[in-house]
């Protein structure tokens, strides 16, 4: 019998990082033209395989084949020269750049003759044209990606690694940002790439997006390869019981919490921009949990920093325990008792080369301050060191620098940095963006038990199942303006998306 042909194999891969061993001897065989995917709880070792094979990282042990052709990747450049392109988790655009250079950044198209060679910026508009137009992305080549919102500019990484025209693309978690609609999008450009003979291997967290994308499926545990299966095969208990080991019987956590008395009333709060939230009024419940629901474009995040202070408010006011309170820094929401959570934890949440001690500690320095301006350090570890084991981090050591934890635990490292502060108000915006199943469960009976303790969360969430879940009410938004509040115990999802779609 012939041998099969993979369009990639990593044999016994393995990487050790100073107190941890990452990968432990992980074998891939991804078939041409088909979609892998990879999966795993935060720490599995998920992103680290793929950083080796896109040469970020060098293994300490194991072969790379192509095409049944043995390869050397030490670095980016030679991935994408071997036909291998990434979609990475964290996206890392050049913000006061257009669109068109973030695309063909490094790679420019010139003319004129050495030495006076210019940039055809003429050529490179109308390659990015006809490259938007094969993928169907509606964005002018010449926006200011700083201006664009994070769902656009995870279409304009897609379509980046579709010009490298890659054999083999790797998507991690390519919809953490995305809307239905344009989820829909991508498995359209994903099923083209596929009639194309491309690999696509697919990291994600979402289980009905695997079982309906994929052809095979890798589970990772530990940084050991728990076994390659058909996706047709597969269920998402399934699936979950291979992740984490044991059987998950609960997505969510049973609540005791008892919401009473209002602590925080929102009254026809307006943004001066006049395309952002507009007169929006609501409740907040001592020892309640608000969800906050919506499309992309909704303006939940901009609320909620407007609430934290980030954001201008043009009129409207915002009162704390019956009290009107003016809220114009980070500092007056600190002072007041809010805590901010945000959605993007690489761009406006870590410090990456500080350790985790110190992430943890950032928001709550003040309170560390000894006479003469000298830190109590030891008060500092004992407090920081405590929170991130309460948390369940997965960390070598609190020294580590939090840019060599996974996205699950840096996640953790943030939510203990503003449990610190010992908040009563927590604002949270896609709490669980990026995160495992067994760590979502984590954080959410995290939630259930400040909740229990009379804490109040505001939680903005994409993840409809999240919504009804964990809420006991869901406050929707639509382009700014806010088309209900509906019982989070008795909602439908139908009646959520009915209230998003309104404007």
């Amino acid at each position: 019998m012939m041998e099969q042909k993979y369009a990639l194999e990593m044999k016994d891969i393995s990487k050790e990082f100073p107190g941890v061993k990452a990968l432990d001897q992980v074998t891939l065989q991804v078939r041409p033209g088909t979609v892998h995917a990879l999966m795993g709880e935060n720490g599995a070792g998920k992103s680290t395989l793929m950083k080796c094979l896109f040469g970020i990282y060098k293994p300490d042990g194991g072969e790379i084949y192509l095409n049944g052709q043995k390869v050397e990747i030490n670095n980016s450049s030679d991935a994408l020269r071997l036909g291998v392109s990434m979609i990475h988790q964290e996206l890392h655009p050049v913000p006061f750049r257009n669109v068109m250079e973030n695309i063909w950044l490094g790679r420019f198209p010139l003319r004129g003759w050495f030495p006076f060679k210019f940039v055809n910026h003429s050529k490179m508009f109308r390659d990015t044209e006809e490259l938007f137009k094969q993928l169907d992305i509606d964005i002018s080549p010449d926006t200011l990606v700083g201006k664009l919102s994070v769902s656009k500019i995870q279409s304009i990484e897609i379509a980046k690694a579709v010009s490298f025209h890659s054999q083999i693309i790797v998507m991690d978690e390519p919809t953490s940002s995305l809307t239905s609609v344009e989820v829909e999008h991508l498995f359209r450009i994903i099923n083209d790439l596929k009639k194309r003979g491309v690999s696509i291997i697919y990291i994600s967290h979402k289980m009905e997006e695997i079982l309906r994308i994929s052809d095979d499926v890798t589970i990772m545990r530990d940084g050991k390869k728990i076994g390659t299966w058909p996706a047709a095969q597969m269920t998402t208990d399934l699936i979950i019981s291979k992740m984490v080991g044991r059987d998950l019987t609960q997505r969510f956590p049973d609540r005791h919490n008892v919401p009473n008395g209002v602590i925080m009333k929102v009254d026809h709060l307006t943004s001066p921009d006049p395309k952002s939230f507009k007169n929006v009024s609501f409740e907040l419940r001592k020892g309640e949990i608000l969800g906050v629901g919506g499309l992309v474009g909704a303006q939940r995040t901009e609320l909620v920093e407007a609430l934290f202070g980030l954001r201008d408010i043009q009129s409207g006011s915002i009162s704390i325990n019956g009290k009107e309170v003016r809220i114009k820094s980070a500092g007056d929401a600190k002072r007041h008792g809010l805590a901010l959570l945000t959605e993007e934890r690489r761009t406006t949440g870590i410090f990456p080369v500080l350790s985790v001690h110190e992430n943890a500690a950032i928001a709550n320095m003040d309170r560390y301050v000894k006479p003469y301006l000298l830190i109590d350090d030891r008060r500092k570890k004992t407090e920081t060191n405590k929170m991130v084991e309460k948390l369940r981090t997965k960390t070598p050591s609190p020294k580590t620098l939090i840019m060599d934890l996974s996205g699950g635990n840096q996640q953790k490292v943030l939510l203990a940095r503003w449990l610190l502060t010992e908040p009563e108000i927590l604002l949270l915006d896609e709490p669980t963006r990026g995160i495992d199943v067994g760590a979502k469960y984590e954080i959410y009976s995290l939630i259930a038990e400040l909740a229990q303790q009379g804490k109040s969360i505001i939680m903005i969430s994409s993840e409809m199942p999240e919504l009804l879940g964990m809420s006991d009410r869901v406050m929707v938004m639509s382009e700014g303006r806010l088309t209900g509040i509906l019982d989070g115990y008795q909602a439908s999802e139908e009646e959520i998306m009915r209230l998003a779609a309104q404007h």
